[in-house]
């Protein structure tokens, strides 16, 4: 077991305040095993709290109030109060008022990181029409923390008890895919892939299967010509790297023949393609998880469930997940720094 003073801190955002993140994040909290595995810090409001808490029935739970992550108590859940006090929650609705504070959580949690006040940041959602202004004009928390690290690619990168899935058309309209779909995107993105296997889950040599753009993966050319002039060439300029991609795969078979259990990652081109499947077999515990970036970033995979808030109904499971996650990869890559530095001095 791990000394306190080595114990991970993990900053986690309340999201939007009208939705379900509160619920989610006192029903992991709760539990206080927790607090065996990590330093858990709450940006948000210990008022907004309360007002959840009470609106879902549980009692005997309380945030220790600080105002600084290095006050931290080391044995309870923490939280920082980074919104007004007089911000007013209208469960189920998408408000100015809440992608505001959505927003304040976020920002300050995410300079907490930067300046190293945290380890791992573990985000719940936000609604992303809310949330928008001048200050967040991004589709979403994968670019938002792209920017914030000054990070040149990302890969949002499903994981689940199944599979490990990641797309190259992120948050993309459908009819703009094709042109995102190029050989140099899909090779930054296998690079990602690989390297992430390595240093964030322990896996060398990991075997990734690419999926085909196409019905069929193009049929030889007969539905479409990507996989042969864009997607083959990619993956063979990847083996030539030493990444293990193999494919293209036609999506359809491809998960009907349960071929995923077979890699240890999946490359799909866009985003329903990836998401769609792995939401039907790993929905309960999966975990969106930012590959590519300097810092750790995971969140539950579901949205804020407006339609269930306040309802006490919600599941913490795919949240709870996304929190462990989390920690495993920070302690992952420590154990990839030493190992690559073990290297380095011999």
């Amino acid at each position: 077991m791990e000394t306190a003073e080595k114990k991970i801190r993990v900053g986690i955002t309340h999201g939007d305040i009208n939705g379900i993140g509160y619920e989610v994040i006192i029903k992991t909290l709760i539990d206080k095993r927790i607090n065996d595995l990590c330093t858990p810090i709450v940006y948000g409001s210990p008022k907004l709290s309360a007002y959840h808490r009470k609106a879902i029935n549980l009692e005997n739970f309380s945030l220790n109030i600080i105002k600084d992550a290095d006050d931290a108590n080391l044995k309870r859940p923490n939280i920082i109060n980074c919104v007004d006090e007089n911000t007013r929650i209208e469960l189920g609705k998408s408000t100015a008022e809440s992608g505001e504070a959505a927003y304040l959580s976020l920002e300050r949690a995410t300079q907490d990181l930067l300046n190293n006040k945290i380890d791992v940041i573990l985000t719940a959602p936000i609604n992303k029409k809310s949330i928008k202004s001048d200050k967040f004009q991004f589709p979403g928390h994968t670019e938002y923390f792209q920017t914030k690290t000054n990070s040149d690619e990302v890969l949002m990168l499903m994981l689940g008890e199944h599979m490990r899935i990641g797309v190259v058309a992120g948050h993309v309209p459908l009819k703009d895919v094709p042109s995102v779909i190029t050989e140099e995107n899909i090779l930054k993105k296998l690079r990602i892939l690989n390297k992430s296997l390595l240093q964030d889950f322990a896996i060398r040599r990991g075997k990734i299967a690419v999926l085909g753009l196409n019905p069929h993966a193009g049929d030889n050319g007969v539905l479409g010509t990507e996989e042969q002039d864009i997607i083959i060439p990619a993956i063979n300029k990847a083996r030539d790297e030493g990444i293990m991609a193999i494919g293209p795969y036609p999506a359809d078979g491809f998960f009907g023949s349960n071929s995923y259990s077979k890699f240890d990652a999946i490359l799909a081109m866009y985003h329903d393609q990836g998401l769609a499947p792995f939401k039907i077999v790993d929905f309960e515990n999966g975990v969106n998880y930012t590959a590519g970036m300097p810092i750790v970033r995971t969140s539950p995979i579901h949205g804020t469930a407006f339609e269930i808030a306040g309802e006490g109904v919600a599941s913490p499971d795919s949240f709870r997940a996304a929190l462990f996650m989390a920690i495993d990869i920070f302690k992952n890559r420590m154990r990839y720094k030493e190992m690559s530095k073990d290297r380095l001095d011999k």
